[in-house]
């Protein structure tokens, strides 16, 4: 935390006198964008970009990377508007690491480096190790847990699944005598326990196709795109996500997150609504050393209410919703323009990674 305090002090005290002197008044929008960069760690990630003699020397990555962290700030829809904007801003063309409006790349080498992004995961390991400096030293009290849909511009996959005409059913009751009947496959929940972190995302299909879910009314609400699932800890910290196809139910995803943020910061409460209620979830959790708070769902019986003092502490869940809208309505959530579950990961990480670092500064204020 002292290191983070430095770093704060340094932009307050130092760094923002500076640039007003040499830039003249900063918009707050800038400020935001500079407090962003400034735990992003840019060049410890970039190595692996880097121009090593051979060809065309590349425009450098390290300023297309702080662009679309800007792109998410500005809240550009078009990577169009990014680059006209940048060209007649001088202040925020000059923080991305341009002096002239001419340095800018075209929307073709913005396109090609995105992808190298999105590849290679660079948004993702910028989140992992920022969480792991600045949230993994002391101990969160609460993981809330919750997944929102991502509407994309694509068209939905026809699965394997969907083509397959189903069989004739077999009667229901009790079977014949000597008739054997066909084991039912394990469920991938009884799975995920026992398989490693990378096995379980492996598992987890990332196409485009439709999701269906009930909203606060009761109504049924139907997209075509993915969903991202969420860990929050208290301050409405992202600290870990995966986005995977929207038909897929939360409860697929609750143990390979809960394996992802178990690894990035120590926490005691899982905060989780109905839709993760399961014998496994809750086992899981308690291997982990936390202890799970979900939301009883009754499937037919009685709903079991949780005491005062639990019901109170699961009221701190609204911060996973918080995030989602967060994402949503400032940061690049609702407009995704990129095709494919890796482009569309990478456009929502670039918007989670300015979330995570203007929440861990707002802890300081």
């Amino acid at each position: 935390m002292s290191t983070l305090f430095d770093i704060w002090n340094t932009i307050q005290r130092q760094l923002f006198p500076a640039l007003e002197n040499e830039l003249g008044p900063i918009s707050a929008k800038d400020k935001e964008f500079i407090k962003i960069v400034s735990l992003l760690d840019l060049r410890s990630h970039m190595n692996k970009f880097r121009w090593h003699g051979f060809g065309r020397k590349r425009k450098d990555r390290i300023s297309i990377a702080k662009a679309f962290v800007a792109k998410m700030v500005f809240k550009f829809d078009h990577t169009d508007t990014l680059i006209e904007y940048l060209k007649k801003c001088d202040d925020t063309r000059r923080l991305c690491g341009w002096e002239n409006a001419f340095q800018i790349p075209s929307k073709a080498t913005f396109s090609r480096a995105f992808k190298e992004f999105a590849d290679s995961r660079l948004p993702q390991n910028i989140h992992e190790a920022m969480v792991i400096k600045y949230c993994g030293q002391k101990l969160a009290g609460h993981i809330s847990r919750d997944a929102t849909a991502i509407e994309a511009r694509e068209k939905p996959v026809k699965t394997e699944k969907d083509e397959v005409t189903p069989g004739p059913k077999r009667k229901r009751g009790r079977p014949r005598k000597g008739e054997v009947l066909p084991s039912k496959p394990e469920k991938r929940v009884d799975l995920q326990a026992t398989r490693s972190l990378e096995d379980n995302l492996n598992d987890l299909p990332t196409h485009c196709n439709v999701g269906t879910k009930k909203n606060s009314k009761g109504y049924k609400e139907t997209w075509i795109g993915y969903k991202l699932h969420l860990d929050c800890i208290d301050g409405d910290i992202p600290i870990s996500a995966i986005l995977t196809a929207a038909s897929l139910h939360d409860s697929q995803v609750a143990i390979p997150l809960a394996q992802m943020s178990s690894k990035r910061v120590a926490n005691l409460y899982d905060l989780m609504d109905a839709a993760y209620d399961s014998p496994q979830i809750h086992e899981f959790s308690k291997s982990l050393g936390h202890r799970p708070i979900v939301d009883n769902n009754p499937r037919c019986g009685e709903k079991v209410l949780m005491d005062p003092a639990t019901k109170s502490r699961f009221a701190q869940r609204t911060s996973a919703e918080r995030v989602n809208s967060n994402l949503k309505d400032n940061y690049g959530g609702r407009n995704i323009r990129v095709q494919g579950a890796t482009k569309v990961m990478a456009h929502l990480m670039f918007g989670i990674i300015s979330i995570t670092a203007m929440q861990i500064f707002r802890l300081l204020q």
